[in-house]
């Protein structure tokens, strides 16, 4: 299942408070600049520091390609003024 849009838009880093970019296929928010992955359990984000994975230089290397081949944009911008 994939996560309501309007719940990926104000979706945030816990630890950061940045935004995410979101693998429906691999049920996780991945925050590039902290490498850490939060994942989705039963369709509800674990947006929990403590449970958040994090990843090696590999596999943020790959999450970085896969959003770029993909054209996975981040939940939100920082800057942008809320709608």
């Amino acid at each position: 299942m994939v996560l309501d849009p309007l719940l990926l838009e104000i979706l945030a880093c816990p630890e950061d408070k940045g935004p995410l970019l979101y693998f429906a296929d691999e049920q996780s928010l991945y925050n590039p600049r902290l490498r850490r992955r939060y994942a989705i359990r039963d369709d509800i984000p674990v947006m929990l520091v403590e449970e958040a994975e994090s990843v090696t230089d590999d596999e943020h290397g790959r999450l970085l390609a896969k959003a770029e081949q993909e054209g996975i944009r981040p939940t939100f911008e920082p800057d942008a003024e809320p709608s």
